[in-house]
């Protein structure tokens, strides 16, 4: 296959080819099977350097011209397979390396499993004097399991917090119950889980 894209940023194994990127995007959306934001899609491909952003952008975009993508949600900017892509990931996907498959899938689950984590565990800062209050919930589907501020004194050490949360917000509401009910087997199974991530 001829090489037609830019290979700024690609690294090795990676696909340099239009019609690859083409058939690797409906590939991901075919085995993701559910609606995703254009940035979910172009940040998987960067991630593991599968791609070079502009060509994946524009083939993107061409996905959609084209109507094998169509934009199903337009307030969340959430696009889906229509029948033609999914065409093309069943008749193109033997044309793409297993490796390039795997990563670009592995990253597209990692990236909607974060966007779900951070939909449903919701952060915000607001400014007051002198710093900032990081206010945390922890959803536990349709109702909130715990909710608490934290004062810092600056935006990045607002930002780390927030981002330190999302990571694992289940961890956080078990340390917080183990703690304040002091249930000695809670708080163990609290710190190996704390311990195994630090």
């Amino acid at each position: 296959m001829a090489f037609d894209t830019f290979d700024e940023g690609i690294s090795l194994g990676g696909v340099r080819s239009k019609t690859e990127i083409r058939t690797l995007i409906c590939y991901m959306f075919d085995k993701v099977r559910t609606p995703m934001k254009k940035d979910t899609v172009i940040t998987a491909l960067l991630q593991k350097g599968l791609a070079n952003y502009f060509e994946s952008s524009s083939c993107f975009d061409d996905l959609y011209k084209n109507n094998n993508l169509e934009l199903v949600d337009e307030e969340n900017r959430l696009y889906s397979l229509t029948d033609a892509g999914k065409m093309i990931a069943k008749q193109l996907e033997d044309t793409l390396a297993l490796t390039v498959k795997e990563k670009a899938l592995e990253c597209t689950l990692h990236l909607l499993e974060k966007e779900r984590v951070e939909k449903e565990n919701v952060v915000t800062i607001e400014k007051v004097d002198n710093g900032y209050n990081v206010n945390c919930s922890i959803s536990g589907g349709d109702m909130d399991l715990m909710k608490f501020s934290l004062y810092v004194p600056d935006i990045n050490l607002a930002r780390i917090v927030r981002k330190n949360f999302h990571k694992n917000p289940q961890l956080m509401y078990n340390v917080m119950v183990a703690l304040l009910t002091r249930n000695k087997d809670l708080v163990e199974d609290a710190l190996d889980d704390l311990n195994s991530r630090l």
